[in-house]
């Protein structure tokens, strides 16, 4: 019989389905695993911004955790919006106390509109407590630069010094994420102790991306457990995500910033 892989996602929410929670259930689903959901965050949000983010209470979060890794085997996780200072300190707690063979911290800030996702005041603990537990780390360069206190990289020589900065802080790998560069490819680099790998992709043309960073990171995550590394983790993360990207425009959902199509080859 099929191994069936229970992934984890910690994260808000998204009621118009594109990112956070409700994405990454669609891309445990859209890629063959169990998606589980541990929610620190209701976030009102469609297409076109956030309205309200209203804070679960970092008990309720704790409550969740204990919830779920008392009674289901977990093979690897994702953590996605965490809001405030308080949730990461319990996820932090959590986490030492239980095991996961692989944790993907994608170090959401700001939405694609803008929209400020992470306290200020939340970044130091975000750096200082989940950071050394991550197997690995997904930011975008305003992220990225936001994690090491100085300015965007605008190349990719300067991406690659961000990457091992970051490394310095205790995680395993970055995957330093290139959509941001003004270039007509997006190239990613895949930075660990032991090697820098970049991985290419040609820019779509379509306006909906919405949820593009939750979508690789759940993408890693449910695909960790099949493959021997990150390198061939990432590459099919990416192909697969490619593939949403470029059928995003099948869908019609919302007035601003669609998401992408998770189940392209489904429908």
């Amino acid at each position: 019989m099929k191994k069936i892989y229970h992934i984890l996602s910690i994260a808000g929410t998204d009621p118009v389905g594109g990112a956070g929670i409700q994405s990454d259930l669609k891309t445990f689903s859209a890629l063959g695993a169990y998606g589980i959901t541990i929610v620190t965050s209701l976030v009102a949000q469609n297409t076109r911004g956030v309205q309200l983010v209203y804070p679960i209470s970092a008990d309720f979060v704790a409550m969740q955790m204990e919830s779920v890794f008392s009674d289901v085997r977990i093979d690897s996780a994702k953590i996605g919006m965490v809001g405030q200072a308080s949730i990461i300190h319990v996820i932090a707690e959590k986490l030492k106390k239980y095991t996961v063979p692989w944790l993907i911290l994608d170090t959401v800030m700001v939405s694609k509109s803008g929209d400020l996702l992470l306290d200020k005041n939340a970044v130091s603990s975000l750096r200082n407590l989940l950071l050394p537990l991550a197997s690995v780390i997904t930011p975008n360069l305003p992220e990225a630069a936001i994690l090491l206190g100085c300015t965007p990289a605008i190349n990719e020589n300067q991406m690659r010094q961000q990457g091992r900065s970051l490394l310095k802080l205790g995680c395993q790998v970055v995957i330093m994420k290139g959509g941001h560069l003004a270039s007509n490819s997006s190239p990613d680099w895949l930075i660990s102790s032991d090697y820098e790998l970049r991985l290419e992709s040609m820019r779509i043309s379509t306006q909906h991306t919405h949820g593009t960073g939750c979508t690789l990171s759940a993408a890693l995550a449910a695909l960790r457990p099949r493959y021997n590394n990150w390198q061939q983790t990432l590459q099919a993360a990416k192909a697969w995500l490619q593939q949403a990207l470029l059928h995003a425009d099948d869908l019609n959902i919302g007035k601003g910033i669609g998401p992408v199509h998770h189940f392209y080859d489904k429908w």
